[in-house]
Parts: structure tokens; sequence; C-alpha cells
């Protein structure tokens, strides 16, 4: 999992996160559970994309992004190469830049 700090970098949110599931169900898992966790805490308008295919999800929180990738899709697109991340050496790592 990397966490991207977007200030001063972007207006569209505070904080990236970008995490890996080891296949499309798994995604769209991690997907209900995370968006079910922001709902009982209170956050309101959180929106979801992408999680009928797993694939690629896209979870809008407001000042957070969260982008949940099969491993291969997200080694494709490498956001984290985007915003002048590198991408966690081993899977499941944490890695913040800030």
């Amino acid at each position: 999992m990397t966490v991207i700090n977007l200030a001063g970098k972007s207006s569209i949110a505070d904080y990236m996160v970008i995490a890996s599931g080891t296949s499309a169900r798994q995604v769209s898992a991690m997907a209900d559970h995370l968006v079910e966790k922001l709902k009982d805490e209170g956050q309101e308008g959180v929106t979801i994309d992408g999680k009928s295919q797993g694939d690629w999800v896209l979870i809008d929180a407001g000042d957070v992004i969260v982008h949940l990738f099969r491993p291969e899709v997200r080694e494709f697109y490498n956001l984290e190469k985007m915003w002048g991340v590198d991408m966690p050496a081993q899977p499941g790592a944490l890695h913040a830049q800030g």
C-alpha cells in the first residue's frame, strides 16, 4: 500500500491511497469493506467506480482518494510513478510519501 500526500501538488484531494488485491473478487471485497467502514464512521458523499469489474476500483472519500487494483493493472498504470513515488518493493508493504 502506498499513501501519497497531495498537499501542494493537487486540489483533488489531500491524500491518495494505492493498494492491491490478489484478484478482481478480492479488490471488489476490499472496496465494499472500505466503503462500509467509511460510512460507519460518518463519512458522507463517498463514491465508488469500477467495482463491478474489480480490476481498478476508485473510491472518492472527499479528502482521500483510494485506488484499489489487481497487481498487473496497478503495474500497468503505475500511478506511483506518475506522482513521483516508487512502488513498494514487496507486495503488501506500506510505503508513505509525504
